[in-house]
């Protein structure tokens, strides 16, 4: 075919476009032949005359797409000479890939920090979303205070004072895209202050100490005990700041005691330093009332972060932080210039849905959802696993299983059950302080059905004795 008429086959839909849009359906075509290859470098078009002719349209048409093209660099002209295709453009091979953390092949999946996303509440949150949107005045689609809209910090502050026993000044809330966020904002602060160093439960979420890092700051693992975080190694590493998950900590599951909250908080007074409480599952607890918040007992040095990715979706990407006074001016300014606040509709959604009782009967759903899997499975490894000592279990949505010796070592373990399609993860995973001699696992269930857990642990079962 000669260029012309390659030329001419691939212009003829935009020719065929409305008289006022066919100058920018026919630019639009020839910038896509040009950017994806099918006019090649050093392709001859045809004169400006000729192509008018092929396509029917006006030569003043085809000579404004040519000189626009020209302007942009896909084309070249030379004066007297023709016009040709450039050489700046490369084919493009666009691809959307997906890289949403989710296991692969698994024919059971037992790990840990997925809620069931299944019991979204969708009805409810469409009846939220259409109140919101019939009741929101125009302005207030604006660029929002970067703390959040008033309406939702209030709501979260009567919530989390309800539910968790914190102290909160809705002034004092910052609305976040969840507990990674308020943990890079908290980093970027600490380290404009000086800091280089936080320390970090050992064993931990890895994410903390990569969400430090990435604002500067080096994560110092720090032991735990049968209590919570041991206080001797926490006074000899020097730090000044260290994070904690005293409600339910993750992964071993323990509560801190009441003498270790005490003790973690005239640490932080004797040092002027200061405890970041993720209380990322501190709603679930299933035998007795959960334990309250650390931040209700001293608010000028605890910085709470909550979110609601395990109660509603991590997909929302909502969550809250509550600071210290001393912060609080840092932290906003550093919010402002990182995203200038928040998505207006979804704060005004959250809040709303919070108000009306919603996101109290979302919990309560889900408690009763999670304490039945949580049983299922305790049960199931009774059964299949006889002599496990599972722990952890009060609260959240994992569990750990310690198992007999005769399950070993972890490596066959682990071996055996990736080979049958069981994901599940060692709690070595998870801190240099975990002895590796046994196997020891963090088996989430919240995700599953009782159906799938039973099933799940009687692959792992069934794994070991092939």
């Amino acid at each position: 075919m000669t260029p012309s008429g390659a030329v001419w086959e691939l212009l003829v839909p935009a020719a065929a476009a409305p008289a006022r849009a066919r100058g920018r359906a026919l630019q639009a075509a020839l910038r896509e032949a040009v950017r994806t290859g099918r006019l090649a470098p050093g392709t001859r078009l045809p004169s400006s005359r000729e192509l008018a002719a092929d396509l029917g349209v006006s030569r003043g048409l085809v000579t404004e797409a040519y000189e626009q093209l020209t302007a942009e660099g896909y084309l070249r002209s030379d004066r007297g000479a023709g016009t040709w295709v450039g050489g700046a453009a490369r084919a493009a091979h666009p691809r959307a890939r997906d890289l949403a953390p989710r296991p692969a092949g698994t024919r059971a999946d037992f790990l840990p920090g997925t809620p069931d996303l299944s019991l979204f509440p969708r009805a409810a949150w469409a009846a939220a979303q259409r109140g919101v949107l019939a009741e929101l005045p125009h302005q207030a689609l604006g660029y929002p205070d970067p703390r959040g809209l008033p309406r939702l910090r209030t709501a979260l502050a009567e919530l989390l004072a309800r539910r968790r026993g914190v102290v909160a000044d809705p002034e004092r809330v910052i609305v976040v895209s969840g507990v990674a966020q308020a943990t890079t904002l908290l980093g970027f602060v600490l380290h404009a202050r000086g800091a280089r160093a936080i320390g970090v439960e050992d064993p931990g979420s890895p994410e903390h100490g990569t969400l430090y890092a990435s604002a500067g700051l080096d994560a110092v693992p720090l032991p735990l005990d049968g209590e919570g975080l041991a206080t001797g190694p926490l006074q000899e590493s020097g730090v000044r700041a260290v994070v904690t998950t005293p409600a339910h900590q993750f992964p071993s599951g323990i509560a801190y005691s009441a003498r270790r909250r005490t003790e973690l908080l005239d640490w932080a007074r004797s040092v002027d330093g200061l405890v970041v409480e993720d209380d990322y599952d501190g709603d679930f607890r299933y035998d007795r009332a959960p334990v309250g918040a650390l931040q209700g007992l001293d608010p000028e040095r605890v910085a709470y972060t909550g979110s609601v990715s395990k109660s509603l979706a991590p997909g929302l990407r909502l969550g809250w932080l509550l600071v210290p006074a001393a912060l609080a001016e840092e932290v906003v300014e550093r919010k402002r210039t990182m995203d200038l606040g928040n998505p207006v509709v979804d704060q005004a959604l959250l809040a709303r849905f919070v108000e009306r009782g919603d996101y109290d009967r979302q919990l309560r759903r889900c408690q009763r959802a999670y304490r039945e899997r949580r049983d299922t499975l305790v049960s199931a490894l009774e059964e299949h696993f006889p002599g496990t000592e599972v722990s952890g279990i009060a609260a959240g949505l994992h569990v750990i299983a310690a198992l007999p010796g005769r399950y070993g070592p972890p490596e066959y373990f682990l071996e055996r059950t990736a080979a049958a399609g069981v994901a599940v993860r060692p709690l070595a995973d998870y801190g240099r302080a975990v002895e590796r001699a046994d196997v020891r696992l963090v088996l989430g269930y919240a995700h599953q059905s009782p159906a799938r857990i039973r099933d799940g642990v009687r692959l792992m079962a069934q794994a070991l004795r092939a």
